[in-house]
């Protein structure tokens, strides 16, 4: 179906992806220029596990992370005020699905050595990338391996330890100067009794990779597998039980980049994911209730920039995906299913001075599965950049997207008559529309980003209840608004970096129905959110990085506690002058021990404490 343009939407904003100290285009999913790359947190490893792609989300002000247990055991992922279902994780040009529900979509084995820091595509470039995401993409892509490696041990409060380690190797190829051949493998393992009682873990990854490096291109071929066991009380259910979850996800993908001409480049991806949950309701009594899901996606996607000539460009993305699920939950026949996105962005560069341009980007969307209606999308935006003689530069933008999704299998193939999470198998597309203008003024060390945004879901898949029976959810669609500011600042100083953010979000809901009370996930965001990260450097040896998190939370029927939190991440590193590559951390999180409940009826983390010890070579 093709759904015409819609009405101006009353609302401005548009922020940028990644947060750089220079100019940064994420539409060409490469920086232009780039003077320092400054990360969105200042810790990079998490205190309770071996670090993941969705490691310290948490502390990240471009994303909301609910987490159970902690981050890396499961975690909503939510973008701008979306829900867990919204959010897509990329690599490559490949966004990689779980069909079964988005609390797994961030089940990636992937070390994070591997992977470039996170981008979060929202607005345009999220509409031109991303797949079934219509809110929002957390992307990352393939590093060039370095000859080095990394061994990591540590042990902490609740039981915990953690043995780590990872190397890489490159060598030319014999007669070829040109071309390079790269190794890299990492073994990691953490197990502990958990922060609160019945939430311990045992958690496995093995990766690997093979690369292929060119003057002009890049080819990966990676293989991981990951295995996770974790407790944690009312993980999902409000019954008092403790409540386990036993994963397993293998990924092969092979990746291509190349580039061509002076600003022109594509990359293609492929790969196959599986991915097992054996759900268990009561670890003291499994015979009560347990289930078993096996998801399997394979899927190839390409994206790129191909440079007309100096004022003209296109920019692409394409993806087809094929995936099922083997359930002992899902009761109808709706187990497998196929989706095609195709994406054209064209771009018009107008230079208006010899250091001002404006970038004009305006193009649609192609949406497609064999089990809904197909969608058009519009999606665009416009760029006034102005490089100052000073050497710092503004830039404005206005940006309008459209988006959409289908629901996973959790959401339409399970029952819709009984059980604590009841399917609708009327669930149909979802569409989203954004509208966002934003300001950023940068330099050679400091950073201010703003942006004002609008946003409208229609027939979002929420997970509802009625004040009368709070134990069973619903999956039901809802048409909301949601208006939002994001401020963003970051300064360097000369033994000091500084991120600091505000973010403030308004919804605005109509689920449709008298019957339906509450939300259980769309409605479950903060108000208000502040962070702060602190990068220290008081001698040469000595590095301290604090991270902290301020949020008032909407109100919640199912929240027992307060509605406001504030969490910190700290760590403390001390490089031993007498040993190259070898230094010492201690680190602690949510040290003052906040009983927040991200998940509304679902126990906070508890406190965190560790010490490790780490050699590079």
């Amino acid at each position: 179906m093709t759904r015409a343009l819609p009405f101006i939407l009353p609302a401005l904003g548009y922020m940028i992806p990644s947060f750089y100290l220079a100019a940064a285009t994420t539409s060409d999913k490469k920086i232009e220029s780039i003077t320092v790359e400054a990360s969105a947190t200042a810790n990079q490893t998490p205190v309770g596990t071996f670090d993941a792609p969705v490691s310290n989300l948490e502390y990240d002000p471009r994303v909301d992370l609910q987490s159970r247990n902690m981050a890396e055991a499961q975690a909503d992922v939510t973008i701008r005020g979306g829900i867990f279902e919204n959010t897509g994780f990329s690599v490559g040009s490949a966004t990689l699905l779980d069909p079964q529900t988005g609390h797994y979509v961030s089940e990636l084995p992937i070390a994070p050595s591997m992977l470039t820091s996170a981008q979060i595509f929202t607005g345009a470039d999220n509409a031109l990338f991303g797949v079934n995401s219509s809110v929002g993409t957390v992307a990352f892509g393939w590093t060039k391996i370095r000859d080095g490696g990394q061994l990591s041990l540590g042990a902490g409060n609740n039981g915990f330890n953690l043995q780590s380690v990872q190397a890489g190797t490159l060598f030319e190829l014999k007669n070829d100067n040109d071309w390079q051949m790269g190794l890299q493998g990492e073994v990691s393992h953490s197990q502990s009794d958990g922060s609160i009682e019945f939430g311990d873990h045992d958690f496995k990854r093995a990766a690997g990779r093979v690369q292929l490096l060119g003057q002009n291109s890049q080819t990966d071929l990676f293989v991981g597998v990951q295995e996770k066991f974790f407790g944690w009380p009312n993980m999902y259910t409000p019954f008092n039980v403790n409540e386990t979850e036993d994963l397993k996800t293998h990924l092969l993908m092979l990746n291509h980049q190349q580039t061509y001409t002076d600003d022109s480049h594509f990359e293609i991806s492929a790969y196959y994911r599986k991915h097992k949950d054996h759900y268990v309701f009561s670890r003291e009594n499994p015979a009560v209730f347990e289930s078993f899901h096996e998801t399997q996606v394979t899927s190839i996607a390409v994206s790129g920039h191909h440079s007309i000539d100096s004022q003209v460009a296109i920019n692409y993305a394409g993806q087809i995906i094929a995936d099922s699920i083997e359930s002992t939950s899902l009761e109808n026949n709706f187990t497998s299913r196929n989706y095609l996105k195709l994406s054209v962005l064209p771009e018009y560069k107008i230079q208006l001075a010899q250091l001002e341009q404006v970038k004009v980007r305006l193009g649609a969307a192609f949406n497609d599965t064999n089990r809904d209606a197909s969608e058009f999308s519009i999606l665009g935006d416009v760029q006034w950049r102005t490089q100052n003689r000073d050497g710092t530069a503004h830039t404005w933008y206005l940006s309008y997207a459209e988006a959409s999704q289908v629901a996973g299998y959790t959401a339409i193939g399970g029952s819709d008559t009984g059980g604590l999470f009841r399917s609708n198998y009327e669930l149909g597309r979802e569409s989203s529309q954004n509208i966002e203008l934003g300001f950023t003024l940068e330099s050679l060390n400091w950073l201010l980003n703003s942006a004002v945004f609008f946003r409208k879901d229609d027939n979002l898949t929420d997970w509802t209840f009625n004040f009368e029976s709070t134990s069973a959810r619903f999956a039901n669609p809802v048409d909301i608004d949601t208006s939002g500011l994001e401020l963003l600042a970051q300064k360097r100083f000369e033994h000091a970096d500084i991120i600091a953010s505000y973010t403030y979000l308004h919804k605005s809901e109509d689920y449709g129905s008298e019957e339906i009370d509450a939300s259980f996930y769309a409605l479950n965001y903060p108000d208000h959110r502040v962070t702060l990260g602190v990068i220290w450097q008081p001698i040469e040896q000595v590095e301290v990085k604090l991270d902290n998190e301020w949020r008032q939370q909407t109100e919640n029927a199912l929240r027992s506690g307060p509605d406001t939190a504030f969490f910190t991440h700290v760590s403390i590193n001390y490089h031993v002058a007498q040993v190259s590559g070898l230094y010492f951390t201690l680190a602690g999180d949510n040290i003052w021990d906040e009983a927040f409940q991200e998940v509304p009826g679902t126990p906070g983390r508890g406190e965190q404490y560790t010490a490790s010890l780490t050699y590079q070579w």
